[in-house]
């Protein structure tokens, strides 16, 4: 008869289990890592939005390539979408490497970082009007000639930070040196 008047134990009746403060200990580093992943997460999305953002309030009010589109151009010129895209592109990598310098602290450690970052995001920001909406070649050349400069400042500084930060900034390199190629010929034509 007694035996039928012993509860079982069981795992979830709080009574009879015990945690003992190696498990509470590993549950607060958990939720610390959680919050900790949750603010890196909202911190990337920002360091991309925002420069992703003035690329297409740029294109939106200047991108419609009124001087671009009148010039008689030779058959390697991109069409104004690819224009459009690669513009996208190039600030959607260059959010994501300052992002992978700012997690590192590297914008304290080395401050000219940040002003090289702000002066391309200005420059690439300078260059859709001047050369797509008011057709000034020389201009944009001169533009792009400075967001190249921008660009390599931004890799070799990036790069003390972070090695991936700088090998991400390579294609926007790529993109300026390309860039400055069709305003070249732009200013020749």
């Amino acid at each position: 008869m007694e035996s039928q008047n012993l509860k079982h134990r069981s795992r979830d009746d709080p009574r009879f289990t015990t945690t003992t403060s190696n498990e509470k200990n590993r549950a607060n580093r958990r939720e610390k890592r959680m919050a900790m992943a949750k603010r890196g997460l909202r911190s990337l999305v920002i360091a991309v939005s925002f420069p992703l953002s003035l690329t297409l309030l740029n294109i939106y009010l200047f991108g419609s390539g009124r001087g671009y589109a009148s010039l008689a151009k030779p058959f390697w010129f991109p069409p104004l979408w690819l224009l459009h895209t690669g513009c996208l592109a190039s600030s959607f990598l260059m959010g994501l490497s300052a992002w992978f310098v700012w997690v590192e602290g590297g914008f304290h450690v080395k401050p000219t970082a940040l002003s090289l970052y702000l002066g391309y995001l200005g420059l690439s920001m300078a260059w859709h009007p001047t050369v797509l909406w008011m057709g000034a070649s020389w201009a944009g050349l001169l533009v792009d000639l400075a967001m190249v400069g921008t660009l390599v400042g931004c890799s070799r500084d990036f790069r003390k930070v972070n090695p991936i930060a700088g090998n991400s900034v390579m294609p926007c390199l790529a993109w300026a040196a390309f860039l400055a190629t069709v305003n070249l010929k732009l200013v020749f034509l």
